[in-house]
């Protein structure tokens, strides 16, 4: 049977915030499923979910944040599927305004945190370059890449599933892939909490940072090749182009490295336009569902 919402929240050792949140979300939500994904822990979490009557299920060994978020959707009965993290960083009361834009025609909901909940001023800047170059990418505001905090329906987000890594990006992943997808994503503005105990984020500044970027570009060419593919061949022929002039002004005529710079660019432009069909295998199944649901 399914429900109208399920929560989840993946967890590896948070059973101190567990023990305010979960009561919080209990009262909130009595009769909705709330599953937490025990992504290996060594402390008492399961115990503390045990207490507070909500579903648990365990990995053997920690396998990563976006692992946990795949097993909580696999597993998860919802129509609409509710992410949040177990550090008592998002607030219960929000869940209902990220289900209500649901219910009114957005695919997915994200809770947009404002730049004063990061703690430093160097992942304020960080978070918003990411904003604005996922934007470009997909062609849509992004106003929060790495929010956990989002609401989505069932049915699509997991069929995007395989795409989701196993590690920390996958908020960045589903982002990317409802807004190349055609499904309409909105933004809820919230102001998130203090992590329970004052404890540190996870994710490591400059070394996840990096892999964010490198995640936004792999998506950028998975999902919009030619706005990935053709900056760099226009790059290309403009090195080219600047080149030959230098060359010909100088010795009249064009040299090796004009040619291979020309036949780069060309190369680059048709890898973006291959790259561009077969990234519209991924949305087939979709879109014909949509053509579906409209004819109803």
């Amino acid at each position: 049977m399914t429900c109208e919402i399920s929560i989840i929240l993946p967890a590896k050792n948070e059973a101190e915030s567990l023990q305010v949140l979960l009561p919080e979300l209990r009262s909130e939500f009595p009769d909705e499923e709330i599953i937490v994904i025990d992504d290996g822990s060594t402390d008492n979490t399961v115990d503390i979910c045990k207490q507070n009557s909500v579903a648990v299920i365990s990995h053997v060994y920690s396998m990563g944040n976006g692992a946990a978020i795949k097993t909580g959707a696999r597993n998860a009965q919802g129509a609409i599927l509710v992410f949040m993290d177990a550090d008592g960083q998002h607030r219960p009361e929000d869940i209902r305004g990220l289900v209500d834009m649901v219910n009114s025609g957005y695919d997915m909901a994200v809770g947009a945190r404002h730049l004063d909940t990061h703690a430093s001023l160097v992942r304020r800047i960080g978070n918003t370059a990411y904003n604005r170059l996922a934007s470009w990418m997909t062609g849509y505001p992004v106003e929060d890449l790495t929010s956990g905090f989002r609401a989505a329906r069932a049915r699509h987000f997991k069929k995007f599933l395989y795409l989701l890594p196993n590690k920390f990006s996958y908020p960045t992943t589903s982002t990317m892939a409802f807004f190349r997808s055609g499904l309409p994503v909105g933004y809820m503005p919230i102001q998130a909490r203090q992590r329970s105990g004052d404890r540190k984020s996870h994710i490591r500044l400059f070394h996840d940072g990096f892999r964010f970027l490198i995640i936004i570009l792999k998506i950028g060419a998975l999902f919009s090749p030619m706005r990935f593919f053709l900056p760099i061949s226009a790059a290309l022929l403009l090195a080219g182009l600047s080149y030959y002039g230098y060359t010909y002004m100088s010795w009249g005529r064009l040299t090796n490295m004009s040619a291979i710079l020309f036949l780069s660019s060309l190369l680059t432009f048709l890898i973006g336009i291959v790259s561009e069909q077969i990234s519209a295998l991924h949305y087939k199944d979709i879109h014909e569902t949509r053509r579906r649901t409209a004819r109803k």
